[in-house]
């Protein structure tokens, strides 16, 4: 299925572009609340951890077949740096509750044991490494590798999940101009058929996000992120193309930095519009 680009989406990307290529601070790395991977890892024996809450308005589950409004709370993840190039990160530790406003027929729509109109579980986990490969210099911006995998955490039951695995690889290009901090991902996802087990499909991963600051702590920022689904005719269920344009802000103090974001979907797949606020806190897992 090909992304469709309604008017919505168009005047949040000019929104998104216009607004931050304004400012004229320094601007930071990327994390919450963006999931566009900045190339920079979080540094030397440091843990970045991130917590939040997020919340999805009509969004749709094709293979089950429930539609609903969703909320994440809470939203859990952790990045912890590994040497100066690389780190570890764990996402998407979360519990999901889905407020049902429709049902219809879906591939696994039989397999859900739902009673009322209330579904929860928790969300499929993400396990990655990143790496930097080579660092940003005045005529070159940082590059890196990312490498996930998610986990088949949440169940077909409960009608969230697809209780399959899939394998994520991305190169990550980060670079600031100026007064702009602009990161950009590329890559390809193999993801598993939850219909038939030795099927998969193949889709290009994708993401653009730009940062600046307004004043030392305070920060805007804005990206499009998603998927392309590359196989022709019907992708496999739960394969499809996907993605969100997220616009928003972070405010630092200390070590801790508060932010928050306005979600809008680009596909019929997508929910139509959500919220998320959280934090972030970077501090020294290692230790003199």
């Amino acid at each position: 299925m090909r992304l469709q680009f309604g008017k919505r989406t168009v005047l949040g990307i000019c929104f998104c572009l216009l607004t931050l290529v304004v400012w004229s601070s320094p601007a930071t790395g990327q994390q919450r609340p963006l999931v566009t991977e900045d190339p920079e890892p979080v540094g030397d024996g440091l843990l970045l951890f991130e917590g939040g809450i997020d919340y999805r308005r009509s969004k749709p589950y094709p293979v089950s077949g429930l539609q609903g409004h969703l909320f994440s709370i809470p939203t859990f993840g952790f990045n912890m740096g590994i040497g100066s190039i690389a780190e570890v990160q764990v996402d998407g530790i979360s519990y999901q509750r889905l407020s049902v406003m429709d049902r219809s027929e879906g591939p696994l729509s039989a397999l859900v044991n739902l009673s009322g109109n209330t579904a929860t579980d928790m969300e499929d986990i993400i396990v990655g490494t990143k790496v930097r490969l080579l660092g940003e210099t005045d005529h070159r911006p940082a590059i890196g590798l990312r490498f996930a995998t998610k986990l088949p955490n949440t169940g077909n039951e409960s009608g969230l999940g697809l209780d399959t695995m899939d394998f994520l690889n991305t190169l990550l290009v980060g670079k600031t101009v100026q007064s702009i901090r602009i990161v950009g991902n590329f890559g390809y996802g193999i993801l598993s058929d939850p219909v038939v087990g030795n099927r998969q499909n193949d889709v290009i991963l994708y993401g653009l996000s730009i940062g600046s600051t307004v004043t030392k702590d305070f920060e805007v920022v804005g990206e499009i992120n998603g998927r392309v689904n590359t196989r022709r005719g019907e992708p496999p269920p739960g394969t499809d193309s996907s993605g969100y344009i997220r616009v928003g802000a972070r405010y630092t103090t200390g070590s801790v930095q508060f932010d928050g974001a306005v979600i809008s979907g680009l596909s019929p797949r997508d929910a139509t519009i959500g919220v998320t606020a959280g934090l972030s806190w970077v501090f020294d897992a290692v230790g003199p």
